[in-house]
């Protein structure tokens, strides 16, 4: 079976590598970065991810708008919203786009590992 393959989108390069951390942490090896949308959707065509894990806030492309490009290159991907945005509205809109869940920041291990185990059946 083949490693989980995880795309972080974060523009705050302390939150990357902290979200890197913890999937570390939980096992999860195979994570790739990007700190846009628009490098998002060229690392998720390139690596086709099980998860990426997407922040709102970003500039250029934001996450709201990069959720559906990354779904159109890499289909099979489960996208899960990390954010401070906590708007209903902006939630909504991303469950509409296509995320699968929404992880509000500042997460802990332990939400990151509930919200994976929803989406993610390969070994890590």
């Amino acid at each position: 079976m083949e490693k989980t393959k995880i795309l972080v989108v974060d523009d705050a390069v302390f939150m990357r590598k902290y979200l890197a951390n913890t999937l570390n942490a939980l096992g999860y090896c195979n994570v790739e970065f990007a700190e846009n949308g628009y490098e998002a959707v060229e690392k998720a065509k390139k690596m086709q991810p099980q998860v990426v894990t997407l922040d709102v806030s970003m500039p250029g492309m934001d996450g709201i708008e990069a959720i559906e490009r990354i779904l159109k290159v890499s289909s099979g991907s489960k996208i899960i919203m990390v954010s401070a945005i906590t708007s209903e509205r902006i939630i909504r809109q991303a469950i509409k786009n296509g995320a699968v869940d929404y992880i509000p920041k500042p997460f802990s291990r332990k939400d990151v590992e509930k919200s994976l185990k929803k989406y993610v059946r390969t070994v890590v």
